[in-house]
């Protein structure tokens, strides 16, 4: 592809990617944000106080690459949904101890979830990047003021955090729970963000002119329906597939403008 042609490329992403923008700014803001307010916020207050994870983002921030649609962005989207996700569900849980150590245990779970979060997408552009990425976190969170058992819980995470692959199981309810939060948090971002974001920063990184991203289209619209039936937690599987839902809408609608709009370059 000509110096020319990458460049018109370009200006066509940005352009169609204004327009996928101006649908979703129309699009309802998911319930999971307006029923959860509380979780969300609480995670966010975590995300910026704790040190661990101040220092684990500064690690982040430095090796995620950002050119792919999984960078710093996107993972720390991830990771804040992630934490919200496992207050949700301790709040809901009867298995947690009732007073003693609860508000301690919940809030370590947060960070756990946290620190998996950041990480997740570390091995994004390789094959078998969940894989790939667990092993690279083990490496990493060595140097980190973390259990043995908890790094293997947050490596579990990252490795399980893949659509449609194999999901490695384990006896641990504590590690089940990162897991699953961190899937869950992950696929929430293949709703809205994937026509915002995403899919654009993906196309623009890579060689693929826009007329055969166009005929992949209805296939990839197909695999992020196939999303809503993968949710892993309760709340995921309650308020995941809405995210999906508003995607496809805006993704719908999308499709529509491209083939009008931007038609000469199909």
């Amino acid at each position: 592809m000509g110096e020319a042609s990458v460049n018109q490329k370009r200006v066509e992403i940005v352009r169609i990617r204004e327009h996928a923008r101006r649908i979703a700014f129309r699009s309802p803001l998911p319930d999971f944000y307006k029923d959860f307010l509380w979780a969300t916020h609480k995670s966010g207050q975590i995300f910026e106080t704790d040190a661990l994870i101040a220092q684990l983002r500064g690690y982040a921030a430095g090796h995620l690459e950002n050119d792919f649609g999984h960078g710093l962005k996107h993972s720390v989207k991830v990771t804040l949904d992630a934490g919200a996700l496992m207050l949700i569900e301790q709040n809901s849980s009867e298995s947690l101890p009732l007073k003693q150590g609860l508000e301690e245990s919940r809030h370590r779970g947060v960070i756990i979830v946290q620190c998996a979060g950041l990480l997740h997408d570390l091995k994004r552009k390789e094959k078998d990047h969940a894989i790939k990425g667990a092993e690279y976190a083990r490496k990493i969170l060595r140097d980190y003021p973390l259990s043995k058992n908890e790094v293997e819980v947050i490596c579990l995470a990252i490795r399980n955090h893949e659509a449609f692959k194999e999901v490695l199981e384990t006896d641990s309810s504590e590690g089940l729970l990162v897991s699953d939060c961190l899937y869950d948090a992950d696929k929430f971002r293949w709703g809205p963000d994937n026509f915002t974001d995403t899919v654009w920063e993906m196309i623009s990184f890579s060689q693929i002119p826009l007329s055969k991203f166009m005929a992949l289209y209805p296939k990839g619209m197909e695999s992020l329906a196939r999303i809503k039936d993968t949710f892993r937690t309760r709340t995921g599987k309650k308020y995941g597939p809405q995210f999906i839902d508003i995607g496809l809408v805006i993704g719908e609608e999308l499709y529509e403008v491209i083939k009008t709009e931007f038609a000469q370059f199909l």
